[in-house]
């Protein structure tokens, strides 16, 4: 396991550290080496972490009545489409073409991070996190995670606190 502090970090960052530098919100980085091979990007990061999964949150864009909207999930667990869809006022909800949402956050699947997206997405952050101290994120990119307070997340994206795990 390999463990950056932010003032370790290469100059410039992703997208994502940089925006969590420029708002001076305190965090982490955790950087490991991403196997292709693993079925599961959020679970090969909670094991070279060394994090229990329930505090490894995976971002997932969903399309919620023709708006793309963003999910933060534990990746111990899913997404339940129907309380995403509940928590922004909307009726149905189903998960947003891949390519998508990668032409729309900036990022490449199984290195989306909720922070510094291209375009400002409306974001669900589940419930659970509230339990933590910190949780981790993607940092931008696969093998790249960041480490930081629920609430400093949820402050930064503007994420509505519901509960959209099972």
């Amino acid at each position: 396991m390999a463990k950056k502090s932010k003032k370790q970090q290469q100059p410039g960052g992703t997208p994502a550290t940089v925006a969590l530098t420029a708002a001076g919100t305190p965090y982490t980085v955790h950087s490991y080496d991403h196997d292709p091979a693993h079925p599961s990007y959020g679970e090969e990061a909670a094991e070279a972490m060394g994090v229990s999964p329930d505090r490894v949150f995976k971002t997932l864009v969903a399309d919620v009545d023709g708006a793309l909207t963003v999910a933060v999930v534990p990746v111990a667990g899913q997404l339940d489409l129907k309380a995403l869809a509940a928590a922004v006022g909307g009726k149905r909800a189903a998960m947003a073409d891949p390519a998508l949402a990668e032409r729309t956050t900036g990022y490449v699947r199984g290195g989306i991070s909720p922070l510094g997206q291209r375009k400002k997405l409306p974001t669900v952050l589940d419930a659970s996190a509230a339990a933590h101290a910190t949780i981790c994120v993607s940092a931008g990119r696969r093998g790249l995670e960041v480490e930081l307070a629920p609430e400093d997340l949820r402050r930064l994206t503007g994420a509505v606190l519901a509960p959209i795990g099972r």
